[in-house]
């Protein structure tokens, strides 16, 4: 009597025709037709012809099946027979991408990326560092779980084959990738990052530090590459808004050293209204112009005040 079984890696397991009668049984199970009595004389028909197929040498696994599926076919219900033929070979495929899953590992792990082309895959990231690895060994296994289990089979062959490639696999349900910010836009009235909100900038400081922010937040959702397509323009309204800023102070501390009786406020008012007439550039001469007649009106400021704007 058979008293060993080969597995699939090579290692020697004491057989038990436990395992064949379960195996038969959950087949049963699946096709809602469980009865223990065929059950056991299909396994004890699989025992009979294990005993006198192998005299000289212990089974492999797939030997043992193929007389499960035979015996099955025979002695019991061809739904059940099915189920059975369905199951292995949903295992066969579960174990071909976990055996495909460890040979990536093991590049990932023991070869440089000059020789293992799953750690040259995407060019942002070093897979010979520590961290690099690490994203290749979440980025493997991401894939042979979408292929296994989420994508349909015909497409996950078809991709395992070469006859379609699923761009960026590994991040197949969790987001899009790859975008353009309009910083122009996003800026505009200020922006939510999910874990609060950031009122609209009103300095250059301000506008390149939200830049980084924007940069960041989107960067723990979204993945692929990051772009903002017009960073300069963006960052000028920061440049005007910290212009006119510094106008608004110098311009105060230099009138107020004349009239110490005007107010910021005063001024700032007096800048925005001549802003409304010329708003392109503070230093158009139109909108000198337009700020010496109305600084004029001022009684205390005297005319040397009006020289020095020249």
């Amino acid at each position: 009597m058979v008293k060993f079984i080969i597995k699939r890696d090579g290692r020697k397991e004491k057989f038990t025709l436990e395992k064949i009668f379960n195996a038969i049984t959950k087949a049963q199970e699946a096709a809602n037709e469980v009865d223990y009595e065929v059950a056991g004389k299909v396994t004890n028909a699989v025992i009979e012809e294990i005993n006198k197929t192998f005299t000289d040498k212990d089974p492999s696994v797939e030997e043992v099946q193929d007389l499960v599926e035979e015996n099955l076919m025979k002695y019991s219900s061809r739904e059940v027979a099915k189920r059975y033929i369905l199951y292995r070979a949903e295992r066969s495929k579960i174990r071909e991408q976990k055996t495909q899953l460890m040979k990536s590992l093991y590049d990932i792990t023991f070869k440089p990326s000059s020789e293992a082309d799953v750690k040259r895959e995407n060019a942002n990231i070093n897979g010979d560092t520590a961290m690099g690895a690490m994203l290749k060994y979440g980025s493997e296994s991401a894939k042979t779980f979408y292929l296994s289990q989420v994508i349909d089979p015909k497409f996950s062959e078809a991709h395992a084959n070469g006859e379609i490639h699923i761009h960026d696999l590994d991040f197949y349900s969790l987001t899009m990738t790859c975008c353009q910010i309009d910083l122009i836009k996003l800026f505009d009235g200020g922006f939510s990052t999910g874990n609060g909100y950031l009122r609209e900038p009103n300095s250059i400081r301000s506008y390149a530090s939200l830049a980084c922010i924007a940069i960041q937040a989107n960067q723990n959702d979204q993945h692929g590459g990051q772009s903002i397509p017009n960073f300069d323009y963006a960052m000028a309204m920061g440049v005007r808004k910290t212009y006119k800023k510094i106008f608004y102070k110098n311009l105060f501390r230099f009138i107020h050293f004349f009239d110490e009786k005007i107010t910021e406020d005063d001024v700032k008012k007096l800048v925005n209204e001549v802003h409304e007439i010329y708003p392109v550039q503070i230093k158009d001469t139109g909108y000198i112009n337009e700020l010496k007649t109305r600084l004029s009106n001022f009684p205390n400021i005297k005319k040397s005040l009006i020289k020095l704007l020249n």
